[in-house]
């Protein structure tokens, strides 16, 4: 069978601030405005379940919601589930996708000691952060993100940088990259906000434009050269870069079909992707069927090709293989036809033609260093 990883909601939907651009806190109305907790049952199911198969590798992503409600305890009996399950020499990787807000010593230790991968979210400085990033108190969160870092470099944990660009922070792209450069940030993740209001139907206040998101990544890739491109990873740059290696595409946004993973949530019910947790991409649950047999469903299939079903002005583009349509989710928003074009089709437009000839020249260098071996 085809390898997929593990994307995981261990409590679901809750989360410990309330982000007031979250799509995920909608979820509730499907699981119920209880607490909602994985159980050591079904914890210990994923883990066995998914690796007997003994893919070439076995990757574990954590997600929420906030997943450090769970507790430090639950991760070591993930990690010690992990121990008795595993195949021996088998590849296994975790990371936690967190606002890291109950980072401590504790948690940075294990998460070092145990090699996790952390994506913290950070929209930026603190004026930008705090606009939208609140506690339950309607606080601003920023301190407490930047104190975690801290904790994170002292203990010598392996993190990233996602920034979510909404209205506020997308119009000031010299502040965004001096903050994260001055933090001395070696990887970045921009991520585009934009989400229709449920009340109304309309493109949410907090969402930006195709133009702001265009201008925003052209600055960005001028000031990622200058800086020194081997010295900052930048996600969708190297996903181009990538491309134009030859290697495919890095991030799913671009790529022919959508991604060969499945999102498990904490009930054990399993879903072909976190942007789509509703019921007509319900796949089962782990506890009832093999998660082989769910992440290689006809349903599950069938849902990766529909990103394929594009109208005819993208396959005549010329920046089609590349672009690939972006991704699904932003086929609908406003609109409800998923055969539309994505609502960044001008904003890929401008980032590719602004990007690709420096990306190509880069490509070639990359591939001068690296020539391949000889017969």
């Amino acid at each position: 069978m085809r390898p997929f990883t593990l994307l995981i909601k261990p409590t679901g939907p809750d989360c410990n601030i309330d982000c007031k651009y979250c799509f995920y806190s909608r979820k509730t109305d499907i699981f119920g405005k209880n607490a909602h907790r994985m159980s050591d049952a079904v914890a210990e199911k994923l883990v066995s379940s998914y690796l007997k198969l003994n893919l070439p590798h076995s990757s574990f992503a954590f997600q929420g919601g906030e997943p450090t409600l769970m507790g430090l305890d639950f991760y070591k009996k993930i990690v010690d589930f992990q121990r008795k399950y595993a195949i021996s020499g088998q590849p296994i990787t975790n990371a936690l996708q967190t606002n890291a807000i109950l980072l401590d010593d504790d948690w940075c230790k294990f998460l070092a000691e145990n090699n996790f991968l952390v994506g913290i979210s950070l929209d930026g400085p603190k004026t930008y952060h705090d606009t939208y990033r609140l506690g339950h108190t309607g606080k601003g969160t920023f301190d407490k993100v930047m104190a975690a870092i801290a904790k994170c470099r002292q203990h010598n944990v392996q993190y990233n940088i996602l920034v979510l660009l909404n209205n506020i922070n997308v119009t000031h792209p010299d502040e965004v990259w001096d903050f994260f450069m001055a933090q001395k940030v070696k990887f970045l993740q921009f991520v585009q906000c934009v989400e229709n209001d449920p009340d109304t139907g309309k493109i949410a206040d907090f969402s930006i434009t195709p133009t702001q998101y265009a201008d925003f990544m052209c600055r960005i890739f001028d000031r990622w050269q200058a800086h020194g491109v081997r010295k900052v990873s930048v996600r969708s740059f190297d996903s181009i870069l990538s491309h134009c290696l030859g290697q495919g595409h890095t991030e799913c946004t671009f790529m022919p079909k959508c991604a060969d993973y499945i999102v498990i949530e904490h009930n054990g019910g399993v879903y072909c992707c976190d942007f789509f947790v509703e019921e007509d991409a319900y796949l089962g649950n782990i506890m009832e069927t093999p998660i082989e047999k769910l992440a290689s469903s006809p349903k599950k299939r069938q849902f990766n090709k529909r990103k394929r079903e594009l109208p005819n002005k993208c396959i005549v583009c010329r920046h089609y293989d590349i672009c690939r349509g972006g991704c699904p989710k932003d086929r609908r928003i406003a609109d409800s036809d998923l055969k539309m074009e994505t609502f960044f089709c001008d904003s890929y437009k401008k980032i590719f033609d602004y990007t690709l000839p420096k990306i190509w020249q880069l490509a070639a260098e990359v591939k001068a260093e690296n020539p391949p071996p000889g017969p």
